[in-house]
Order: C-alpha cells, then structure tokens, then sequence
C-alpha cells in the first residue's frame, strides 16, 4: 500500500461522511475507547525507508513491525530508546507512534515523542502532510510530527515516522532488593540524584528491581553504591513489564494506569499494584468507581487511565484542563474537521 492509496481512502470515507477506524497490528486495539466506523488497515504500508547508522537517524513506513525494526537497528549496535511496548508480534511503528506509549527506559532516557524527528501523515481532508525532516536541526513543522504522538489516530493515518536513536549500552545488569512500596519510592527517590546509571525500575509483591546500563566500569561502580542482590536472566524481567506479559498483567480484571509524581506516598488503593518508572507509574488490578479514583489522585497531584478491559464505552482518559481540550479541539477542526478519522477514540466529542 502506497501513501497515495491511504490518501485516496480517506477521501473517499470524507465524501461519503462513513468514518474510519484505522489499523495497524492490532495490538493496541483495546487502548482507549471502544473504536467507531469502517476497518482501515495500514499494515501494508511497510518497510524500512532510510536508515544511516552513522547518523543515528532511521526512517520506517507505518505498517513496520518494530521487531524488525528493532531487530535492523541492534545488527548495528544502537536501539529504539524509549522501549516501545511490543504487545503483539504483528505491532506496528505506526501504531507505536499513535499510542504514544514508552517502556521501562523513560524516565532516564526520554519518552518515544522526544525522538521524533518528522512525520509523513494523511489528514482528515485526505491530503498527504509532511512535517519536521531526519535530522534534529530541521526544524520546520517539528511540534506538528510531535502532536501526532498518543493522539490515537484521531488527527491523521500516520504513514512514516523517522526516529532519533541511540547506542545500545554495553552493558545492562539488574539488582533486588526486599523493599516495602514506601521504602522502596524512597530509596529509588535518593539513587536518582546519584550518578547511578538507572535505567529502569519494578516494585512489586515486596521486591523492588532496578536495571542498571552503561559501560562495564560505570555499572559495577553503580551495583557498589546501591547493593542489593544481581538478578540472573534480567533481560526476560524487563522485556515481560516493557511488554506487559509478566503475570501481574494476566487475567480479565481492569487495569489501571496511574502517573503521579515520582516521590508520592503509597496510595493505599486496594487491588494488586505495580510500580514502574521510580514511582512515576503504578499499574492497579482492579474494579474501582472512575470518579473515586480520579478523586484520589487528584489529592497527590496524578491522573489514572483506565488502560485494559473494563467498560471502554464512557471515558478513559483523564479530562484534559479547559486550555489543553480548547488547543485539541482546534487542531482536530484543523486536521479531521468531518471527524472521519478514529472518532471519539480518544474523548466521545471529538
């Protein structure tokens, strides 16, 4: 499929007022609410368009599976380094792009809308649109590439999407330690203003993790300053969080997504819990009332996102402020005017 065919699609469903919910893998399908209009799958919009390892910068088409991608960028020694979620085999790098969404890595390194260069997308109007370049210092339209990140397809069928990458560490080891929740927010809150090389973080069930990557050098000077215990076969650990199939996430119950500040107390919820990103992140199983747990968070400073199962018919997402759902809806009256594209994926009005 070409972006032309994409184009063409979309305005076709413009005219004749039928609107699309567009798809990549599915892998994401269950994030958000629940998905309106006609099938629209993108996944044969594939394929690696420019990578120059020299120059830290690769380029992919929309329908790209990310382990190809990822598997390209590690025969050269370098990595996606926001550790897009992989929940299927079939996800794609422009469904990575349209859930917005980062692994374990984030905090340290930065989320997957910091290493977005540019972007190639079809709007709503069904015109073809090309923001931002492969190189950091092109700067035109560089915000416009950035809005498409997490807007669930709802601004424009992203077709291409070139990244900034890194080196892959040399080397990544992972220590344990027997930590209560608030002890382990605490220590987690005290290593990160040492010049430890965190790279990731799991509290769960008395246990927290912490990944440690870099140089040889750098990270046995780090598992000296922290202690704890080295974890064998890490690497299985961190890819079953990153890819949520550890078996906290297992099972039917509705899973909620909570972003707080790093330093908040436990929370006190009830429902098992999981805490990720050095307490910025904490997943809870559970039935819980949406209204109660906004309320909740509200006292701490977070928001909560109902992520997995549960009814995805009312709302998931947290309600934006007045300023930021004024600034969203003009952009969507300015990409998808007819709502043609994933309508009401992201909030039921828009």
């Amino acid at each position: 499929m070409e972006y032309a065919d994409i184009a063409e699609r979309v305005g076709e469903a413009r005219a004749a007022g039928a609107p699309l919910s567009i798809r990549g893998g599915g892998s994401k399908e269950f994030i958000g609410r629940t998905p309106q209009g006609e099938a629209f799958d993108v996944s044969s919009c594939r394929g690696i368009v420019d990578y120059d390892p020299s120059e830290l910068v690769i380029s992919a088409r929309c329908g790209t599976p990310l382990t190809e991608l990822e598997a390209l960028l590690a025969e050269h020694g370098q990595m996606l380094p926001f550790e897009a979620p992989v929940y299927a085999p079939d996800a794609t790098i422009g469904g990575a792009v349209a859930a917005g969404l980062s692994g374990p890595r984030r905090p340290w390194t930065g989320s997957l809308r910091d290493f977005v260069l540019g972007a190639v997308c079809v709007d709503g109007r069904g015109e073809l649109l090309r923001f931002g370049g492969r190189v950091m210092k092109n700067v035109a339209g560089y915000d416009l590439s950035r809005v498409m990140v997490g807007a669930l397809g709802t601004l424009g069928v992203i077709t291409e999407v070139s990244f900034k990458v890194l080196p892959a560490p040399r080397v990544e080891r992972t220590r344990v330690f027997e930590f209560d929740e608030a002890r382990a927010i605490e220590f987690l809150a005290s290593a990160g203003v040492t010049p430890v090389p965190l790279s990731a973080s799991c509290h769960l069930d008395g246990e927290l993790y912490v990944r440690l990557s870099g140089s040889e050098s750098g990270v046995r000077a780090g598992e000296e300053v922290l202690g704890g215990e080295r974890v064998e076969q890490d690497d299985d650990l961190w890819r079953s969080l990153r890819n949520q199939t550890h078996p906290f996430f297992a099972g039917k119950l509705p899973t909620w997504r909570l972003s707080v500040p790093p330093a908040a107390p436990p929370l006190g919820l009830s429902g098992a819990c999981l805490t990720e990103w050095g307490g910025a992140l904490r997943w809870i199983r559970g039935d819980h009332d949406w209204e109660a747990l906004q309320a909740t968070l509200s006292t701490v400073g977070g928001t909560s996102t109902l992520f997995r199962n549960g009814d995805r018919g009312g709302e998931v997402f947290p309600a934006p402020d007045a300023v930021t759902r004024r600034l969203y809806t003009r952009l969507k009256e300015s990409f998808d005017p007819d709502r043609i594209l994933n309508p009401g994926r992201l909030y039921g009005d828009l």
